[in-house]
């Protein structure tokens, strides 16, 4: 089998109106079409929902439920906040500083830019308390390659150890990054 692309992403919502309209005023995406049942066609459940779907960019979707007769939506408590996120790419640096700023203007509370070395990133909830992330792209030439190269390693490594491996150490300022052929 091979797959495709992620057809869609579904989060549940608290108000699927006001989902609609922070995401097409904060992230201008577009919102694509809405699907409401009183049956889970899945499993023939009664239980009504509203399903919306929104356009993230190049054929990527966001959706989202609202789900009135559940009890009210939570999280897990057992993971950190800033562990289960939706990050999106922006442009440039320019566009994740014009987007903070808009962000800021509109009273939405912004954490960053966070340097990740790779990219840089911004951070904010949306109004259902999930997690969003913008970032731009800095990588120099070949690090993403060595990445892609080291990784099984550093998951045998974590795999044995749960400690973090030190075969990327330059993405946390820990010496320099010498690409494969430099």
């Amino acid at each position: 089998m091979k797959l495709e692309r992620i057809h869609h992403v579904a989060y549940r919502c608290k108000d699927a109106k006001e989902t609609i309209e922070f995401y097409q005023k904060h992230l201008n995406m577009d919102f694509q079409l809405a699907i409401a049942e009183d049956h889970v066609p899945s499993t023939g459940a009664f239980d009504p929902y509203m399903h919306i779907f929104l356009d993230a960019g190049n054929g990527n979707v966001l959706a989202f439920f609202e789900l009135p007769n559940q009890p009210e939506m939570g999280r897990d408590g057992n993971t950190p906040e800033w562990v289960q996120h939706i990050a999106f790419e922006v442009a440039d640096m320019d566009a994740l500083h014009e987007a903070k700023a808009s962000l800021e203007a509109a009273g939405v509370e912004v954490l960053g830019p966070t340097d990740h070395t790779i990219f840089k990133s911004i951070y904010f909830f949306d109004p259902n308390g999930h997690r969003l992330e913008l970032a731009a792209n800095t990588a120099k030439p070949g690090m993403l390659a060595e990445l892609k190269r080291i990784a099984p390693d550093m998951i045998e490594e974590w795999s044995k150890t749960k400690k973090a491996p030190k075969h990327a150490a330059w993405l946390h300022g820990e010496g320099e990054f010498e690409s494969i052929g430099d």
